[in-house]
Formats: C-alpha cells, structure tokens, sequence
C-alpha cells in the first residue's frame, strides 16, 4: 500500500477501500461467469456497505441475503428483488413476510419446519414462494471449522439421508414451488479440488433425483473461493476463471438448468484495508507491543478464529523489527498479529491491516463503547 493514497485530515481507525480494485474485480467475475452463463450473487454478509455495494449493484449482479434487514439494503442500494436470494438457518416469520412481500427470486431452506412455516405464510398471503433447498453434501472444505459449512456435523443444511423425504414433502405444499437445490460447504477455500469434488458429488445427488422423476431448473453452488491473505499486492484478485472453469468441466448440467452462484470474501476482501495509528510502543521482557487505536471491534477475525491480515507500517522507513500488533480492547484476544516483522515503529506511524474488506467493517461491534470506524473511498487505476 502505497503512502499517499492515505487521505490526510482522516481520524484513524478507518476503513480505506479502492473503489478501483472493486471494479476491476467485478470486470473479472463477470469475464470468467461469462462462458457458462452463470449467474453470480454478491453475499451482502460480507460487506454490507452502501458505496460497495452500489458498486456491484450497477453491475448486474444478483444479492445472497441472510436477514430481511441485509434483504432491505440490497434493495435500497439498487439490486432487483427478482435477483436476491435468502438463505439462513433462523428466518423469521417477520423476515419471511417482508422477503415474499418484495417478491425475492428464491428462499434457500435449510429444513423441512422452515419450508412448512414458508408455505403457511405464503398460503396467509396468497402468495407462492420459490425455494430451493440447501443440501449439505458432506464435502469437507479443508478450512478452519468456524467457516466449515457442508459436512453432517454442522447446522446448516438439509442432510442426504433425509433429501428424498424433504423433496417429497415440499413437493406436497401448495404454496411453494420447488426449484432446486442450494449448496454452500465453507470459505476461504483456494484449492480447486474441493469444488471438483462438490461438482461430482451433485451430479450423483442430481442423477439419483431424476431416476425418482424429478427434474430441477436452478442449482446454487453458494461460494467459499479465497483470497491471498499473505501477499495482497501480488495477487489483488482472486482466480476466478480457475474457479468457475473447475464447475464447467466437472458439474454435469441437465439442460435449462440455471447455475448460481453467491461470492462475497473474494469479491471485496483486497479492496479494504484497516488503517489505524500506532498509540504506544510498549517494551516487554522479551516482546515488543504495538498499540494501535484500532481494536478487535473493529475486526474480529484475528480474535475470533486467530486469522491472518497482513500488516505494514506505511510511514517508517527504519531497520525492521518484530512486535506483537494488538489493540485497545481490554480483552487478551485483542492481538492482531504476533512476531510481525515491521520496520522500527513509533508513536504516531500509520499501519494498514490489510484484506480487511470481507468480515471487517461488516463483523464491527461498539464493544467497550468505541465508536464505529468511517469509511473512506479512493478509486486507483486498476487493470
């Protein structure tokens, strides 16, 4: 990250984001979607700021919501209801009513109690309400098990050994209409060969549903690409034409089967950074500690599941040392990196946490009272 793009007259901690690392992102989704007509929904979860997500709103893509007040955003900031879809584990009745009410393309349901409490309220409305259902195919994604969603041990997802009955069942209901299926088996994903193993495990699922007689028109492989953590300026975006070429050689469509898709971290992750200014530099016995007046509020990742930012001190030029990087937060679990080699850092330097526009501003919280950090835009030439 280069110093003078920092905005001066800024109180830190702030989120910076390129707005031109965003755009030339979204160019390359759409590039590789392209080919195979796929239809690529940005996950508000990730980021739910407004300038973002105008951003990717004027671009086309579709919305993957997990709450009616993310489903409310997406609409306030220029996506179409016919192209949000709504997952979740725990939609509310309210939720429920407020999506069917501005006409979403599609509830992704986890169980058959929510299909059922879906239809009831349709039924109330006069209403019919698509869904799909979210498979959990017992595909280990190889990831930390906080962001590890589709093997049996986890909560989300409708199990294969109860998917023929749920299919039946929902089959039954006459106030929704069954599209299909959904899946979604974890994030941070980079090694192409847990998408060639979900694609071969739903062409089984699928070919076994067909024998029964049913055909489906949607398929949702959800997302769960990465990024690179370490070296941000050496690979700013994600490979997504490995990404979406891995489920054109390896997924077996039928034809008239539309092919979804819901990415967030890979889309806005390098576009954000955390800058914050170092308040002291404490000397222990046998470490050093930056003190920054950003803290775990303002990203929780490092303390939640000890994720790894890269860190850089913008404005030293010094011989290099190494510190632990923690914040003002009275919480232990409020480090952001141990060892962190970083030129010799004094009160007063900038530091920029890097790949911080997934799960940072979007995960921020007023603990201790701390206020919530700004936002601050810069759109760089990319590409």
């Amino acid at each position: 990250m280069q110093q003078n793009i920092l905005p001066e007259g800024v109180q830190t901690p702030y989120y910076f984001y390129d707005t031109g690392l965003l755009d030339y992102t979204l160019d390359l989704v759409q590039q590789a979607a392209l080919p195979c007509n796929y239809r690529v929904h940005y996950a508000v979860k990730a980021n739910a700021n407004p300038v973002l997500l105008r951003h990717i709103s004027h671009r086309g893509l579709g919305a993957d919501c997990v709450s009616g007040n993310e489903i409310r955003r997406a609409l306030e900031c220029g996506f179409a209801a016919s192209d949000i879809v709504y997952a979740g584990v725990g939609k509310t009745d309210r939720e429920i009513e407020y999506a069917l009410r501005q006409g979403i393309y599609c509830f992704n349901c986890e169980s058959l109690p929510e299909i059922e409490v879906i239809d009831g309220i349709a039924g109330r409305l006069g209403m019919k309400a698509r869904i799909a259902l979210r498979v959990n195919p017992n595909v280990d994604a190889h990831t930390h098990h906080y962001i590890t969603t589709g093997i049996e041990e986890n909560k989300f997802g409708i199990y294969l050994y109860d998917l023929r009955r749920v299919i039946a069942e929902s089959l039954r209901l006459a106030h929704v209409e069954l599209l299909g299926l959904h899946f979604h088996i974890g994030s941070q994903i980079t090694d192409m060969t847990v998408f060639r193993g979900l694609c071969l495990r739903v062409n089984e699922i699928l070919e076994g549903i067909r024998e029964r007689g049913v055909n489906f028109s949607y398929i949702n492989f959800g997302g769960g690409l990465g990024i690179d953590y370490q070296e941000p300026d050496e690979h700013p975006c994600a490979d997504f034409k490995a990404y979406f070429n891995t489920f054109a050689e390896f997924f077996q469509p039928t034809p008239h089967l539309q092919v979804h898709f819901e990415l967030g971290r890979s889309i806005v992750a390098q576009c954000g950074s955390l800058i914050s200014t170092v308040l002291y530099v404490k000397e222990g016995k046998k470490r050093k500690f930056v003190v920054l007046d950003a803290g775990m509020n303002d990203l929780l990742r490092p303390a939640l599941y000890q994720a790894y930012h890269k860190i850089e001190n913008v404005t030293s030029r010094l011989p290099e040392e190494k510190y632990d990087v923690v914040g003002p937060v009275c919480e232990s679990a409020d480090c952001f990196g141990k060892d962190v080699t970083l030129p010799a850092t004094r009160r007063g330097d900038m530091i920029a946490i890097r790949s911080c526009g997934a799960y940072g501003e979007a995960m921020a919280s007023r603990y201790n009272l701390r206020d919530l950090a700004p936002a601050v835009y810069w759109a760089s030439d990319q590409g």
